[in-house]
């Protein structure tokens, strides 16, 4: 492809190479490159790209896209260079979202239940659809893994293509703040973008809540009919800031397009009848908790907002099934009950264990940690919570990365100082899973907070395998003998 090609629409400062070069291919790592290609200087939080102008060179790329450049080199000046990145991938792809019906669901909590229910509701309508969310990438039933919620803008727009060539119709998909903030969606228009809800993450990055929330506000800049969650506190200031209609659900007001009533929750699942202002249907979601019925309003209307009818994308969550590390129970034989959830920010804290309560015939014992190089001023608010909500908590380490465990666990500790119930503190994870089977009992419930569907727990950057479930498996087993 032709430099020229990859630049188009995007607006050049300078430049200092022949527009005519003939590109293999776009890198963004210097690492990856190879002869031919076009490196895209990008700046990032822990190393800028424009250090690694010479290495990609001495590899033989053909040119540079950056926003400074030396003498000599070879470049393309432009003002913003990770705009230019995701401009430059849909240039090289031919900009194949636009072959797609896009879904864009952002939020704290929700986002993947709720993109994975929409999935299966436009599968039931005969749709083949791709996803893109935390827990996996899914290219109808093929499954592609991934690193991060939302993808840096190049493999977005590689694998958008890799849907639309494989006869995918639609697209869902998690969408990050902090994607949205770096671009990685830009160029990206959405038919329908959905808002789950507002918790405190992420404060690391950007600092304040309202910034938070503008982040996420962002998504309903770009897609033409939004999906609101009227229950949560900044409802009004998301639909304020929309650019764009917007359909509002709720579990509590009766003003909301989209409401649920009737509601009943059960160990087994959620029932409720969802009513819009002209049709009226019953849901079943085998799914527990109070947030099951909030996530499947949220995938109701986005459905509703593509033209499928209520009553059968109400019938359709009644053969969806639960999602991996999502209050999630390992079989384990016994008297007792061991759920994983990716429960890591205090909302999340708040409700599995509210959630359990409700059905929890013996003890709620908590397990939990907190990242490290991640928002601390939410470590103690998730201990005080565990302590407030569990019977029992154990306290442990949950991808510490650069940080000390046990640094991370004194910041928790702080929250738990008024615990009326026992806090023990196992700061390897393995021990204290093993610990927490220990001292179960008849009709307890242990619930493996923080990981989820994750495999690995990461120390200094090294990500070394750790399943949750091979764990459970392995203390039975040993047990067993």
């Amino acid at each position: 492809m032709k430099l020229r090609d990859l630049l188009k629409d995007i607006p050049v400062l300078a430049a200092s190479v022949d527009l005519d070069t003939e590109i293999q291919e776009v890198r963004y790592d210097s690492r990856a490159v190879k002869p031919g290609d076009l490196f895209v200087a990008v700046r990032g939080f822990a190393t800028d790209g424009h250090e690694y102008i010479g290495m990609a060179l001495k590899k033989g790329a053909a040119a540079v896209v950056c926003e400074q450049a030396g003498k000599g080199i070879p470049a393309i000046v432009v003002q913003d260079s990770r705009a230019a990145l995701a401009d430059i991938a849909g240039n090289r792809f031919g900009h194949p979202s636009r072959r797609l019906t896009m879904i864009g669901v952002t939020g704290t909590n929700g986002k993947t239940t709720t993109t994975t229910l929409i999935k299966h509701i436009l599968e039931c309508q005969g749709h083949k659809v791709g996803l893109i969310g935390t827990n996996e990438n899914l290219i109808g039933s093929e499954v592609i893994p991934t690193e991060r919620t939302t993808p840096e803008s190049y493999e977005l727009q590689a694998l958008f293509a890799r849907m639309a060539d494989a006869g995918c119709t639609h697209c869902v998909m998690e969408v990050s703040s902090h994607s949205l903030v770096l671009g990685r969606v830009r160029g990206v228009h959405f038919a329908v973008g959905a808002f789950t809800n507002l918790t405190q993450d992420h404060l690391d990055f950007h600092k304040t809540m309202e910034a938070y929330r503008k982040a996420k506000a962002k998504l309903f800049t770009m897609c033409d009919r939004g999906v609101i969650n009227l229950d949560d506190g900044v409802a009004d200031k998301m639909l304020a800031d929309a650019a764009c209609p917007c359909l509002t659900f709720s579990a509590e007001k009766d003003a909301a397009d989209l409401s649920a009533k009737n509601i009943e929750l059960g160990a087994a699942g959620v029932s409720f009848v969802v009513a819009t202002r002209d049709a009226i249907a019953r849901v079943s979601l085998g799914i527990p908790g109070h947030f099951s019925v909030e996530n499947a309003l949220a995938a109701l209307g986005v459905c509703v907002a593509l033209g499928v009818p209520l009553e059968d994308a109400a019938r359709a969550l009644g053969t969806a099934h639960g999602v991996k590390g999502r209050a999630e129970v390992v079989p384990t034989g016994t008297e007792y009950t061991v759920l994983i959830d990716y429960a890591h920010a205090p909302d999340g804290v708040s409700n599995i264990l509210r959630t359990v309560r409700g059905f929890a015939k013996g003890r709620v014992i908590a397990l939990f940690g907190c990242g490290g190089d991640r928002d601390r001023t939410k470590r103690p608010i998730m201990g005080h919570l565990a302590a407030e909500l569990a019977d029992y908590c154990i306290v442990t380490s949950d991808n510490p990365r650069t940080e000390q465990p046990e640094a991370i666990i004194e910041d928790i500790l702080a929250g738990m100082k008024d615990a009326k119930v026992p806090v023990d503190v196992i700061c390897d994870r393995r021990e204290a899973i093993y610990h927490a089977m220990d001292i179960a009992q008849k009709d307890d419930v242990i619930v493996l907070m923080g990981k989820g569907h994750e495999t690995y727990q990461e120390i200094d950057h090294v990500k070394h395998h750790m399943d949750e479930r091979e764990i459970v498996a392995d203390y039975l087993r040993e047990h067993k003998k």
